[in-house]
C-alpha cells in the first residue's frame, strides 16, 4: 500500500500492511528482489548513492528493497525508528555488540539465555576485550551490583530459554537509563504481538526471526530494531561492512509470517496454556515453568508487560537424562527439534541440545537440570499434543 502511515492503524493492520511501496507492475503480494546489485543511470549517480549523498539500492548485502520492506515492517510494529535485518537471530546479536561495544566495556547479562548467547559472549566477544558479568533476571538489586563504570549495556531474555524467568522490563530499563546505559531485549518469544519492550523503556529490541515470526520453521534470520543513531547508524555500519545479511528470499518469507503473526500467537498461546495445565496435573511431572500458571513466580508480571504468555513451556521429570529422553522419545508426533516458533510442536531436550556446550556449572546456575524437557506448542490439537507427550510420560509412573 503506498502512503501507508503505521501510526493511524491498529497492529494487526500494521502486520499485513507496512513497510512495503508497491512497483510500477502494480503487484498485490510483495516483491522478491534476489539481484546482488542495483543499477545507476549514470557514473555521477553510482557516485551520489555511494557517497550517500542520495538515497537508493546500492548493493544487496546492505541495500535491497525485500529486506526493507522486511525492516520497516518490523520496525512499525515494535515502535522503533530503525530496523537492521540479520542472517540469523545470532547475527542480530552479533552486530549489536560489535557495533555498539569496543574493547575495556563491561555488559550485564542475564545467566537464563540462550546458550549460544552465553558461548558468543564468553568464547568470541571476550577475545576483543569486552567483559560480562551474569546475574538472575528478575533480580533488579544483582543487575545494579554488577553495574561497573566500564558497563554500557544490559542484555536479557524475557521470557527467558527454556524456564520462562521475566523481568520487569520498565523497572530495569530505569535501572539502566539511571546508570548511563543501554538496555537490549531478546523478545524472541513473545514478539510484538504479545510484548512491544520499547514501549517499556528497553532501546534495543532482538530477535531471531527464525522462530514465530516465520512461524513455519522455513528460514534463517534475525533482526535488530531500535533508534535511527545506535540501529540506524552503528548497527547497520557493521552490517554493511562485515554483510551478516538477510536474502531476499527470506525477508519475502518473513513478510508473509508476520501477516499471521498475531493470529498465530494467540493460538500458541492458548495452546501452551492448556498444555501446561494438563502437564502440572501428570503424576510423572514435578515441576511445570510457564508464565501463564497462576503459581509461576512472576504470573501477575507477564499479565502487565505481555498481552499473552507465548507458546514455549518447560517441565521436569524425575530420573534426570534417562527419564527425559524417555518422554522425549516416547513421541510419535512431536517434532524432536531445537527450534521453536513453528506451526508443528516441537520438543528437547535442553542440556544437551540449546544448552549443551555450556559446562555442567553454567548449566547449574541457569537452572537447566538433565530432567528438564522443552516443548514449543505448535499449531495442532492440543489433545492430540497431549496425547503424544503422554506415550512417553506414562512409562515413567
Amino acid at each position: 500500500m503506498q502512503d501507508f502511515d503505521p501510526s493511524e492503524y491498529d497492529p494487526e493492520t500494521v502486520a499485513v500492511r507496512a513497510g512495503y511501496r508497491r512497483t510500477p507492475e502494480n503487484e498485490h503480494s510483495e516483491a522478491i528482489f534476489p539481484t546482488s546489485s542495483f543499477v545507476f543511470a549514470s557514473a555521477a549517480e553510482a557516485a551520489a548513492r555511494f557517497g550517500g549523498e542520495v538515497p537508493g539500492n546500492i548493493y544487496s548485502r546492505f541495500t535491497n528493497p525485500t529486506v526493507r520492506a522486511f525492516e520497516e515492517r518490523l520496525a512499525a510494529m515494535e515502535g522503533g525508528a530503525a530496523c537492521v535485518a540479520t542472517a540469523s537471530g545470532m547475527a542480530a546479536i552479533l552486530a549489536t555488540m560489535m557495533g555498539l561495544l569496543r574493547s575495556g566495556d563491561h555488559v550485564v547479562c542475564s545467566r537464563s539465555v540462550f546458550g549460544t548467547t552465553t558461548v558468543l559472549l564468553n568464547n568470541y566477544m571476550a577475545r576483543f576485550g569486552v567483559e560480562v558479568s551474569y546475574v538472575r533476571l528478575s533480580d533488579l538489586s544483582a543487575w545494579a551490583e554488577a553495574t561497573r563504570p566500564e558497563t554500557c549495556l544490559y542484555f536479557c531474555e524475557t521470557p527467558s530459554n527454556p524456564l520462562g524467568e521475566l523481568v520487569d522490563i520498565e523497572a530495569l530499563a530505569k535501572l539502566a537509563h539511571e546508570r548511563g546505559l543501554l538496555l537490549a531485549v531478546d523478545n524472541c518469544f513473545c514478539t510484538p504481538a504479545l510484548q512491544r519492550p520499547l514501549e517499556l523503556g528497553a532501546d534495543l529490541v532482538i530477535h531471531s526471526a527464525t522462530k514465530f515470526l516465520d512461524g513455519q520453521g522455513r528460514c534463517l534470520g534475525g533482526a535488530v530494531v531500535g533508534d535511527a543513531e545506535r540501529v540506524g547508524k552503528e548497527v547497520y555500519g557493521f552490517l554493511r561492512s562485515a554483510g551478516p545479511t538477510l536474502s531476499p528470499f527470506n525477508a519475502w518469507v518473513f513478510l508473509k509470517g508476520l501477516e499471521t503473526l498475531h493470529l498465530r500467537m494467540r493460538a500458541h498461546s492458548d495452546n501452551a496454556l492448556a498444555l501446561a495445565r494438563w502437564l502440572r496435573e501428570h503424576p510423572a511431572v514435578h515441576a511445570v515453568h510457564y508464565p501463564g500458571l497462576e503459581e509461576h513466580p512472576q504470573h501477575a508480571l507477564a499479565g502487565i508487560q505481555q498481552s499473552g504468555y507465548g507458546g514455549v513451556l518447560s517441565f521436569e521429570v524425575a530420573g534426570g537424562r534417562e527419564a527425559a529422553w524417555s518422554v522425549i522419545d516416547g513421541t510419535r508426533m512431536l517434532s524432536i527439534t531445537a527450534n521453536l516458533g513453528d506451526a508443528k510442536s516441537t520438543i528437547t531436550h535442553p542440556a544437551t541440545t540449546t544448552h549443551g556446550r555450556l559446562s555442567p556449572e553454567l548449566r547449574e546456575a541457569q537452572g537447566i537440570t538433565e530432567g528438564l524437557v522443552r516443548v514449543a506448542v505448535g499449531l495442532e490439537s492440543v489433545a492430540d499434543v497431549q496425547r503424544d507427550l503422554a506415550r512417553g510420560l506414562d512409562r515413567l509412573r
